[in-house]
């Protein structure tokens, strides 16, 4: 009999599901999920995708920046439970990308998303049933400022963070980690990225251009040899999704952390130079001893911070700024190609070209 019944497909799924290890085949209510944050550069790339997958999506943010077919969102403060309830409702997933941008020494917003929020964003998906929670980390929990060559996971937290951004995403990774409850049936797993770019970015790419158009892209922080990982946004979108489709109770990835990069580490200054030199801008060319930046860097920060209750002044390069651009900071994606097959999607160079594409508007003279 070649007619397929009922009860042999769901043998079918049973079977592609638990044994065949192959892109999972999910009943079409598991193909409900929610994206926290999904108003964000990252958060709206991951929504995209998910829609190209065939999921429903509900997105949840301070701000509604676009529409889309398929996805209904939900305004209000991460902070407010009975705002975020509705939005994971009669949903399986979840996706916790919602942060403030790093760079701002703004302790008490930090503290409220990152940590209050996730605390909030944790007792919602298990009040509203929800089975699956992947969080945005940051490979910067690992980082102290000073060189990190091929990083596994293993790695200890960071004990003097380099900003508050950083400090609050350890807390922020731990409580999500924490909360993994195979016996309840709530599974969470967190993606560390690392330097992420692409089209819409707006940090990276527009602040090397505002910088470049002021004459301050002259200078190459070091000897200019140190490597660094950075990840284009759809490997990154790439990662999470594995995650949540084999977030399961038998998979080693449960209550874990994983590091997601293009698995391409780059000179930092040939990196930024590229993007630069594609938008018709000079690249840096004159170098400057690391421990002078460095110490001038942290003189103009404790000056910052001594003058604050007289004048406001927010100096250029921070000391958390010159880590990032003078030291080796790259990650090893090893366990994420063992425990979830990931495999980048998106080549550095390839992903390079698309991002210099998207930005017509910031190319010299326009």
């Amino acid at each position: 009999n070649s007619v397929l019944t009922l009860q042999d497909a769901v043998v079918l799924l049973v079977y592609t599901e638990y044994f065949d290890n192959r892109p999972l085949l999910v009943a079409q209510s598991n193909k409900r999920c929610a994206v926290i944050g999904g108003s964000g550069f990252l958060g709206r790339h991951l929504v995209e995708k998910l829609l190209d997958r065939g999921y429903s999506v509900s997105v949840f943010d301070i701000r509604q920046s676009y529409e889309l077919p398929g996805v209904t969102f939900h305004q209000g403060d991460l902070c407010d439970k009975q705002a975020l309830l509705p939005a994971l409702k009669d949903v399986s997933l979840v996706f916790h990308c919602a942060s403030p941008a790093p760079g701002s020494d703004n302790r008490a917003l930090f503290e409220s998303v990152n940590i209050q929020g996730t605390r909030i964003v944790i007792q919602a998906c298990i009040e509203a049933g929800v089975q699956k929670l992947v969080l945005t980390s940051s490979a910067s929990v690992v980082f102290e400022g000073t060189d990190i060559k091929n990083g596994r996971e293993d790695l200890p937290y960071a004990k003097k963070p380099i900003d508050y951004y950083t400090q609050t995403k350890i807390e922020q990774e731990k409580l999500v980690l924490e909360a993994c409850d195979k016996e309840k049936g709530f599974l969470t797993v967190a993606i560390r990225p690392h330097g992420i770019f692409g089209p819409r970015d707006p940090q990276l790419v527009p602040i090397l251009v505002d910088t470049a158009r002021r004459g301050k892209m002259k200078f190459i922080i070091g000897d200019g040899t140190n490597l660094v990982d950075f990840t284009f946004v759809e490997n990154v979108v790439h990662g999470h999704i594995l995650a949540a489709e084999r977030l399961r109770p038998d998979s080693p990835i449960c209550g874990k952390p994983y590091h997601i990069t293009n698995d391409e580490p780059v000179r930092f200054w040939d990196f930024m130079s590229e993007v630069l030199v594609g938008l018709g801008y000079a690249a840096p060319r004159y170098h400057l001893p690391y421990a002078l930046v460095y110490g001038l860097a942290l003189l103009l920060w404790l000056l910052a911070l001594i003058l604050r209750p007289l004048v406001s002044f927010k100096p250029t390069f921070t000391p958390m700024r010159v880590a990032l651009a003078g030291t080796h900071h790259y990650y090893s994606c090893e366990r994420a190609k063992q425990d979830m097959g990931y495999k980048p999607v998106v080549s550095l160079k390839e992903g390079i070209a698309r991002t210099v594409q998207s930005y017509p508007h910031l190319k010299q003279g326009a």
